[in-house]
């Protein structure tokens, strides 16, 4: 599939988190929603990126938004990393089956690696797409830049 682009309406998925807890796209109507793509759990820059979104949530509150982390990994993986790392309140989803589905949707899925790319995906009130990044998978993303590009919309 081709990339989303800026302006695109977000297609709407179903995930389970990494407490087995079941999150649309849909259901979080009303408010903005970050999903910060990382590659896979357990490595040193997307639990750096995970914990970037936790240590920011009374931010992305202020600005009605619902930050989440997205990857490949299953659920059980996903769980026992996020207590790993000390993600007590971000919901980390698992688009593991069918495996990439929704990286694929977005167009960010790296089929010969079985991977999303690292990206940031800011999706307003409405649904509408309004922020794309994506990073080389060795970076970290700048969380500042991230809130400052929900605060303009």
């Amino acid at each position: 599939m081709d990339k989303i682009k800026v302006g695109d309406t977000a297609k709407d998925f179903l995930l389970k988190d990494h407490n087995g807890q079941e999150v649309t796209l849909q259901g979080l109507s009303g408010k903005k929603v970050l999903l910060s793509f990382h590659p896979l759990a357990w490595t040193r820059v997307c639990a750096e990126q995970m914990k970037s979104l936790e240590a920011n949530l009374e931010r992305f509150s202020e600005l009605n938004t619902v930050p989440l982390g997205i990857s490949v990994d299953p659920g059980p993986s996903k769980k026992a990393w996020a207590s790993e790392i000390g993600i007590e309140k971000t919901s980390l989803l698992c688009d593991f089956w069918p495996h990439g589905q929704v990286a694929s949707d977005f167009g960010i899925f790296i089929e010969e690696k079985g991977i999303s790319e690292r990206a940031n995906i800011i999706i307003d009130e409405k649904g509408k797409v309004v922020f794309i990044k994506i990073y080389p998978i060795s970076e970290l993303p700048y969380i500042n830049e991230i809130i400052d590009q929900i605060g303009k919309y």
